[in-house]
């Protein structure tokens, strides 16, 4: 039983060492590919799906590692992996909310709403 239980654990060592360079870099990349789009444009620019993509394809990517380990008795390493893949889903819907929000902005508020704005009546004469 400890042999079990001490490959597991370097198992899931090394493949965590292998998964955490990867999410850096997919975290690198999502943030230098928006760096440059703040002053592009005025509209709302479509949603990019890239990084919500990347993000997409390497939660599916530790949930089969995840599964991988279920199935060949690792209950601590698919544990890890598990936990890892339930990071990697919430920065998954970040990114996608991010985007979201970015591609369909709040409107801008009505003249009404503001106290010191002119009334369309003083605008006419």
């Amino acid at each position: 039983m400890p042999a079990t239980t001490t490959s597991a654990g370097c198992i899931s060592l090394i493949v965590l060492l292998i998964e955490i360079p990867v999410a850096l870099l997919l975290g690198l990349t999502s943030v230098i590919r928006g760096w440059g789009r703040a002053d592009e444009e005025t509209v709302a620019p479509p949603m990019d799906w890239v990084p919500i993509l990347w993000f997409a394809g390497f939660t599916v990517g530790v949930l089969v590692i995840a599964v991988i380990f279920l199935y060949s008795v690792h209950p601590y390493a698919s544990a890890v992996q598990l936990l890892l893949a339930a990071v990697a889903l919430i920065f998954t819907m970040a990114a996608w909310h991010d985007q979201y929000e970015r591609a369909h902005p709040a409107p801008p508020p009505t003249r009404a709403g503001m106290p010191h704005a002119p009334s369309d009546q003083m605008a006419d004469r």
